[in-house]
């Protein structure tokens, strides 16, 4: 998932400057995440039999609890995951199915909307609607408006209902993990249609020919019928970015063409698991000012500096490519990882360089640099 990280940055130019930079995190999400517990590891889980039919692959586990029979699944069909079929693991992830369930049907506050959710784009937040039922006929878009932590929640009391070749589109970084369908008895998904987000039926799920679901099938009560399926359970790890709390750039008399330092070290771990595809480490900046408006107690972006430099230490299979040095005059490539399977990491750290203009005058000069990736 994106993640962000910024650096307030100070400096005195009294003649002598400092930079000084601290870290803040951005903004969070309405509403918290659902969590799944031990559920969350599973891409299908029903609780009286889960059957296939066809070609099916299902990426992350496979469970059934408190039934035996599970059938249709040759090797090969469960895919980075396993088969639990009557045992403590899937028992367990029932448990916390059942929390999970029972967390989403009590969220507030809701907005109650048509049964129709195709051809609608929706934001961020908790919805039902007046006939407790949910159908998708066409598309529907869900807007996370730049929140890669924003959830989404809709609580059926009874079905959710898909149609033939209906979609699901994820948009403004919203995260398959937190797009909970909430279901009072059962979910049928047409024909050759996408769902994304994760479905948590309190009786059964019918997954149709054809359809493929970008998240989980969970049922507490029933069956789970698949045929001729794609269910690729979301990653469970997370992809971060973090930096330091402060940093002091060191200082400059009045006269200086610059002052430069390091702003320590900053680390991107990737736990997403399986397959990368890689990331990408931004950073941009902000003006250094004194907070006055005048052009002698203002330092342009275009006068900062940014260096990468090699990475100082990195785990995992990937390759790892530092960004070209250059002004934040606009957001540059920081750092950047391709390739490799599965958990990563790379810390850099960065220099700073900020050309200080011949008319700059004595004070607290402070700007915003902020690291994010994607």
């Amino acid at each position: 998932m994106p993640n962000s990280s910024r650096l307030a940055a100070g400096f005195a130019l009294i003649p002598v400057m400092t930079m000084l930079l601290t870290a803040q995190s951005g903004a969070s999400a309405p509403q918290p995440p659902v969590p799944l517990g031990t559920a969350a590891s599973f891409a299908v889980l029903g609780a009286s039999t889960v059957t296939n039919t066809g070609n099916s692959i299902i990426t992350g586990d496979l469970g059934l609890s408190p039934g035996t029979s599970v059938t249709g699944f040759p090797p090969g069909t469960v895919v980075a995951g396993a088969i639990h079929a009557a045992d403590a693991s899937a028992a367990q992830a029932q448990s916390d199915l059942t929390t999970a369930y029972n967390d989403a049907a009590a969220r507030t506050p809701a907005t109650t909307v048509p049964t129709e959710l195709g051809a609608t784009t929706l934001t961020p937040g908790v919805y039902n609607s007046a006939a407790g039922t949910f159908g998708i006929t066409g598309n529907l878009t869900l807007d996370a408006q730049g929140d890669p932590d924003a959830v989404f929640i809709f609580q059926a009391a009874s079905t959710l209902i898909t149609a033939s070749s209906s979609t699901v589109t994820l948009t403004g970084g919203a995260q398959v993990a937190n797009v909970i369908w909430q279901v009072g008895s059962s979910a049928t998904l047409g024909t050759g249609s996408s769902l994304a987000g994760n479905i948590l039926a309190l009786t059964s799920i019918t997954v149709t020919t054809g359809v493929s679901v970008n998240g989980r099938v969970l049922a507490r009560n029933g069956a789970v019928t698949l045929d001729t399926n794609s269910i690729t359970r979301p990653s469970t790890g997370a992809l971060t970015i973090t930096v330091p709390g402060t940093a002091n750039l060191g200082s400059a008399t009045a006269d200086a063409a610059n002052v430069s330092g390091s702003l320590g070290a900053v680390t991107v771990t990737d736990t997403r698991g399986g397959p990368s595809t890689g990331w990408t480490a931004t950073v941009s900046s902000t003006k250094f000012t004194t907070g006055g408006a005048t052009a002698s107690e203002t330092i342009a972006k275009s006068l900062i500096r940014y260096s990468p430099g090699a990475a100082t230490s990195t785990t995992g299979s990937a390759t790892f490519t530092p960004g070209t040095a250059g002004d934040l005059g606009s957001t540059r490539t920081a750092f950047s990882a391709s390739n490799g399977t599965g958990d990563n990491s790379a810390t850099w750290n960065p220099t700073i360089t900020v050309t200080l203009p011949a008319s700059i005058v004595a004070g607290a000069y402070t700007a915003t640099i902020t690291h994010s990736v994607l």
